[in-house]
């Protein structure tokens, strides 16, 4: 109905192309425009002015030969002042724009090792903005911005890094483990020594009151009984000692019977064979 009126209505962050007898005439701008199609004028097409944007897949080597598939993101839109030439001079916009990207992108990361192109994607992201943005501008694009959105190595190189990855933490793992086992194993001799240390002085200071109570029998019973020797209160402590190490064994042991040597002279005999020990260990000492 518009165009029976000769009026035309553009949408906001549009512009229509318009043309006399087939050659470019003006560019209208978003509102309502009139259009005498008697005299040949007519809107041959719209272009928005709205960013747009591209995904590029690319994929290439790098340079220690692991292929790798790019993707980069690129926003542009039509240069203001030049919706003309951004009209008439690509046929087709996206694939002129995917066709510099494959360029840079195979230019670049060939020249990168596998973990430098993820560590430089911000320098290959500049790389083609740079390019691009010199090529579009002639043909009336402005390229906004360009991103580098991903970088996807072969299946098989992504699982070989994971399990490079994953091993090297194991390893470290492993030798912190084994870190902590030392530490225990160290602190536990530690302790056995500290133990055992301490359980040599405890038998010193038994052996030692031990001692020291046989002196004191050994003398109050010579003073308090006349006529006996050092000798026969010497037995006497010994025989009674003997009694009482074969009580504990019969208490401890398994079996419900110790036998023992009993007689008139077994006690003698008991007697004799200690104090015959004892002066066989002290001779043994002093040579």
């Amino acid at each position: 109905m518009g165009n029976l009126c000769c009026c035309v209505q553009v949408d906001q962050s549009t512009v229509a192309i318009r043309e006399q007898f087939g050659r470019f005439d003006s560019v209208l701008e978003p509102g309502c425009h009139c259009l005498p199609w008697m005299i040949g004028k007519r809107i041959v097409g719209h272009l928005t002015l709205r960013l747009q944007q591209l995904d590029v897949r690319c994929e290439t080597k790098t340079k220690d030969n692991v292929f790798v598939t790019v993707v980069a993101s690129i926003q542009y839109r039509p240069l203001a002042g030049k919706e003309s030439d951004a009209f008439y001079k690509l046929t087709n916009t996206r694939s002129q724009i995917q066709a510099y990207v494959f360029d840079v992108i195979r230019a670049s990361v060939p020249k990168l090792n596998l973990d430098d192109a993820f560590e430089q994607k911000n320098d290959i992201a500049k790389a083609v903005e740079d390019e691009l943005e010199k090529a579009m501008s002639a043909y009336g694009f402005e390229i906004v911005q360009t991103l580098i959105v991903d970088i996807e190595p072969d299946e098989h190189v992504k699982r070989a890094m994971n399990e490079i990855n994953a091993a090297a933490r194991m390893r470290v793992a492993a030798n912190e483990k084994a870190e902590a086992e030392k530490i225990v194993q160290i602190k536990r001799a530690e302790g056995e020594a500290e133990a055992k240390y301490l359980s040599g002085l405890g038998i010193a200071r038994q052996r030692q009151a031990i001692v020291d109570g046989l002196r004191d029998s050994v003398l109050g019973f010579s003073v308090n009984v006349p006529g006996t020797t050092a000798k026969d209160v010497m037995d006497m402590v010994l025989i009674t000692q003997y009694f009482d190490t074969m009580k504990e064994i019969g208490a401890s042991s398994k079996s419900s019977a110790v036998f023992i040597p009993h007689g008139p002279g077994a006690v003698r005999d008991i007697a004799t064979q200690i104090r015959d020990g004892l002066l066989q260990g002290q001779s043994a000492a002093h040579q």
